[in-house]
């Protein structure tokens, strides 16, 4: 049987592993950061324009009719709805203001005929509706 001594728990090899590549020196951070400031700053249109020589001409052609198809097709479509809904609206304007303006008036006719009933007959009627009472009110 083996000592305790002998048995290697890989302790020992892990420390001085770990050690080894993460110990990063100030001066070594700054040169990291350094290689990065060289590069020019690039806007994503750059970087979008530069992805395109990775794509065959004709994947390239064919985005950009897409492209161009999509964005006239969306502008008919708004210049369409506009139209529409401006019909939709002028129409239903024209065909129904006759229609709320006629109803609003025999609704003040009613009105005025129930006022005119009621100063002539008395406040009583037009709580009545006009019915007059079968039998007549006991005296107080």
């Amino acid at each position: 049987m083996a000592s305790f001594e002998d048995i290697d728990s890989g302790m020992e090899s892990q420390e001085t592993s770990q050690s080894g590549p993460r110990d990063f020196s100030p001066d070594k951070k700054l040169e990291i950061e350094s290689d990065y400031e060289d590069e020019p700053d690039e806007t994503l249109g750059e970087r979008l324009w530069g992805l395109t020589e990775m794509f065959p001409e004709s994947v390239r052609s064919a985005t950009q009719t897409m492209s161009e198809v999509s964005q006239t097709g969306v502008k008919n479509l708004y210049s369409f709805s506009r139209s529409a809904m401006w019909i939709v609206f002028s129409t239903s304007i024209i065909l129904f203001a006759p229609v709320i303006f006629e109803v609003e008036r025999a609704h003040m006719e009613e009105m005025q005929r129930s006022q005119q009933k009621q100063m002539l007959l008395g406040p009583n009627t037009a709580v009545a509706g006009g019915i007059t009472p079968m039998m007549p009110s006991m005296p107080r």
